[in-house]
């Protein structure tokens, strides 16, 4: 089932996730496109959409907190010396129209436009591919131009004095439930040995699935993830780490996470196997 405002992605002809183009939502919340729920094939949301701890928290999608000052997250923006402010500085993420469009995964151009216009114009594929009877992957690639006539640069909370809180890009808030989930990698275990650091794949288990994120370009592989599981479950892939990214006019920054979304709990060698099948040349 499609709408001009909601597509559904679908494996096998399962649906596995419903993507919203054009919600509506409070200017606080920095409006976007998110997917939410995404599931796994049995059916098991694994997606939270607008949870009480952090309203602006939706499903999966690409939501940057510091766009030359302009918040694309939602809720409070971080200033340096200040902390956690109320500030009337949000922009959305506005769907112009889908290139391409199949029950598997579509193109999409979008406008990031704030009080100063559209800054940012993106291009964004996500892919849904079934990998075996019981996981699949999600495969989001998001790429960001600089259509203004000056420079832009992108920040994080951690690059304006926040250490730790280097979210910003591609997030998947996952779904909480009663306990915590476990997060580990090829080589680490646990939230304070894997947030803030880069590692080719890192999963998120849960009660009865897994989520396993991987980078699938060099420089997405680059960039740290940003952790959380006893505040709250959710994994990004950090754009800005420690420095701003730099955009001047017409250039663009690209990155490509996929996702293998699979029912049960993995462990290290399933997890890695499956990337390997989802992230294949």
């Amino acid at each position: 089932m499609t709408s001009n405002d909601t597509t559904v992605l679908r494996v096998a002809g399962r649906p596995v996730g419903r993507y919203v183009t054009r919600p509506e939502l409070p200017a606080r919340l920095s409006p976007r496109p998110y997917l939410h729920p995404v599931t796994t094939l049995s059916g098991t949301a694994v997606t939270e959409l607008a949870p009480a701890d952090h309203a602006h928290h939706l499903g999966v999608g690409v939501a940057i907190p510091d766009v030359e000052g302009f918040n694309f997250w939602g809720g409070r923006t971080y200033v340096r010396d200040q902390g956690p402010t109320e500030l009337d500085n949000h922009g959305a993420q506005r769907h112009i129209a889908f290139q391409l469009r199949d029950p598997d995964g579509f193109v999409e151009e979008l406008r990031w436009v704030a009080a100063d216009g559209e800054l940012l114009r993106e291009r964004r594929t996500v892919a849904a591919t079934e990998l075996t009877d019981q996981a699949w992957a999600l495969d989001l690639t998001f790429s960001l131009t600089n259509v203004t006539k000056g420079p832009l640069s992108i920040g994080s909370p951690a690059t304006n004095g926040r250490p730790g809180a280097a979210y910003g890009g591609f997030f998947w808030r996952a779904r909480k439930e009663s306990s915590a989930p476990e997060v580990f990698t090829a080589g680490a275990d646990g939230e304070e040995k894997v947030h803030g650091r880069p590692a080719d794949w890192l999963a998120l288990r849960g009660g009865t699935w897994t989520l396993v994120f991987a980078g699938a370009t060099e420089q997405t592989r680059r960039d740290p993830w940003f952790v959380r599981t006893e505040e709250y479950p959710g994994v990004g892939s950090s754009l800005a780490h420690e420095e701003r990214v730099p955009l001047p006019p017409g250039e663009t920054v690209v990155r490509r996470v996929v996702t293998v979304v699979a029912d049960g709990r993995l462990d290290r060698d399933a997890a890695a196997a499956l990337v390997r099948k989802a992230v294949s040349p």
